[in-house]
């Protein structure tokens, strides 16, 4: 890593309420009483010498309904009310194929995309046909990954990479096999976007796995690289994927309309 620093710009989306039983892997192991729990959506964006990042693409309007989901504000909308343009092709990264992480990947057509090898392959290939793999993910989303990597649009990575001085990716696993987290060097110190390797951060701090879970082991193994990283220094702070405590961690700013949004590392 570099001395290089950025800005992370955390933007809440969307929404749904859920329950304990549904979030967590085989809940009643754990001997405890069920109950509500609700569900934050978000993108990233990063911004910094690089110009900026978009982390993730969040989910369309067509997917988010068909699943009950609330949409705050469309992504797409979010995106160039700060500033980001599909004309400019900014750089976009792919944590994971889900329809919540490239649901408006399409509207990026001429962006270079990063993507874990492992992720793009898995949902090319044959065991992404089952039903508790398929119902995350959208085909048309799918198919615009695939044009993407048909379009020599993609970079695809195999356990880390450097995105540009300051930004690295490393794929974990666990959620699902390219599942990776985004480490940013910001004057707040390293920041890890986790995605869904960390949803809740109850998961991470109990070892309590989400339900959709594409290796057990990895998913186990995440937990323990996150804390790790967090022990040494590695990482400053820890971003999850979708905990609805993750904005009052950080300080908040006005954002998109319909959107709330918070910072990380600001830059004067």
């Amino acid at each position: 890593m570099t001395g290089s620093q950025h800005e992370v710009l955390i933007v809440r989306y969307g929404a749904r309420t859920t329950t304990r039983s549904d979030v967590f892997l085989n809940y009643h192991a754990y001997g405890e009483p069920d109950g509500p729990m609700e569900m934050d959506y978000f993108f990233w964006v990063i911004r910094g010498d690089a110009g900026p990042v978009v982390v993730d693409t969040g989910f369309s309007r067509d997917a988010g309904r068909a699943r009950g989901r609330t949409m705050l504000i469309d992504p797409r909308e979010a995106l160039a009310e700060l500033g980001i343009e599909r004309a400019d092709a900014p750089q976009v990264i792919i944590t994971h194929a889900h329809y919540d992480h490239i649901g408006n990947l399409s509207h990026f057509n001429e962006s270079p995309v990063v993507v874990a090898r492992a992720e793009a392959e898995f949902w090319a290939g044959p065991h992404a046909r089952h039903a508790l793999f398929r119902h995350a993910v959208e085909e048309s989303e799918l198919q615009a990954l695939a044009d993407v990597i048909g379009e020599g649009r993609a970079v695809l990575f195999e356990d880390h990479y450097e995105v540009a001085p300051g930004i690295q990716v490393l794929r974990v696993g666990g959620h699902t096999p390219g599942q990776s987290v985004v480490v940013v060097q910001t004057a707040a110190g390293p920041v890890v976007l986790a995605s869904d390797a960390v949803h809740y951060y109850e998961e991470m701090q109990r070892d309590m796995p989400f339900s959709s879970v594409a290796s057990l082991v990895d998913m186990y193994a995440a937990f323990a690289e996150l804390k790790a990283m967090l022990s040494d220094g590695r990482a400053a702070q820890v971003v999850s994927g979708h905990d609805p405590s993750t904005l009052d961690r950080y300080p908040q700013v006005p954002g998109p309309a319909g959107a709330k949004m918070a910072v990380i590392g600001r830059q004067a």
